[in-house]
């Protein structure tokens, strides 16, 4: 484990209200959970709502009762992501006043023709010195030094973020907090020591990296689990029309979790209760069973 007796284990899960838990969903819920509990850590719950043309009205309690239904416990209440706007918003001031960020009135359409990369669009630095209008996103600045990690799942991982992603937005246009800037002060907030997510923001934590380097604090321990995928291979989410978990064989659909990350089953073990079979996986949680994997095909769940 990344952590030691003076530093204890501090994971989360942190969803998006866009819709209930999917299977792909629980996947990241369960590894995050055994991870930490294993541990002997903590477990926490942020939704992460600061992204309101995407949300769904009423799904963080979808997502809430769909983890009770499951029987995950978390520690203390809930975090709201949202209720943080004012100190993401000054620590963005922050980085500004420092130079490390700068306002760009660049829209998609001034950067539909740049050249692309894994994350997107390679912003090329057009509004590096300056932009006349008020109508900005702010962007931080980037080099080209790599910035370099190991992921206890994916290995070693490099990125020279200048060329290979530009410099990213940390405030959008229409003045909320992007999703790279809030997620890595969270973090930091809340002391997470590991984060387990799904291997489709692998690309996305090199820029985590480098925000944290800007604002001086830790870098947690990265773990990216496979994502699951649907029978065109997809990524499985709501854009691409993946079901609610159900509520109604919530043991079955546990064990079909445990085994598409490729954890050790017992025969009856979807008769057990659902504290029996969280015991069982705890027990005989073995992250590295998923050494070197990207993907979950759709035949290793219901």
């Amino acid at each position: 484990m990344p952590t030691s007796q003076s530093t204890p284990y501090i994971g989360r899960f942190a969803p998006s209200p866009t819709g209930p838990l999917h299977f792909g969903s629980l996947l990241a819920a369960v590894a995050s959970y055994l991870q930490a509990k294993s541990a002997n850590g903590q477990w926490i719950v942020r939704i992460e709502d600061i992204d309101p043309p995407r949300e769904h009205p009423g799904a963080d309690k979808l997502i809430l009762d769909g983890l009770e239904a499951y029987g995950f416990e978390w520690d203390g209440p809930v975090i709201y992501q949202s209720k943080d706007h004012e100190r993401h918003a000054a620590v963005i001031a922050g980085l500004v006043s420092a130079g490390h960020a700068y306002p760009c009135s660049c829209s998609r359409r001034d950067l539909s023709e740049v050249r692309r990369g894994s994350l997107g669009a390679i912003y090329p630095g057009t509004c590096r010195l300056g932009c006349d209008s008020k109508d900005v996103a702010i962007r931080v600045l980037t080099h080209d030094q790599p910035i370099e990690f190991i992921d206890e799942l994916q290995g070693a991982q490099s990125m020279r973020l200048e060329s290979e992603s530009g410099d990213f937005v940390i405030r959008r246009r229409d003045g909320l907090v992007a999703y790279h800037l809030a997620v890595v002060q969270d973090d930091a907030d809340q002391g997470i020591t590991e984060i387990v997510r799904g291997i489709d923001l692998l690309d996305s934590t090199p820029r985590h990296i480098h925000l944290q380097n800007l604002l001086n604090i830790p870098t947690p321990a990265y773990v990216h689990i496979p994502v699951a995928e649907n029978a065109e291979g997809q990524k499985l989410s709501k854009l691409t029309g993946a079901a609610a978990i159900p509520t109604e064989k919530v043991r079955t659909t546990l064990v079909a979790a445990l085994e598409a990350l490729a954890q050790e089953t017992c025969e009856g073990l979807e008769a057990q209760s659902v504290t029996d079979i969280w015991a069982w996986a705890t027990a005989h949680w073995q992250l590295q069973a998923l050494q070197g994997r990207k993907n979950i095909a759709p035949q290793h769940y219901f």
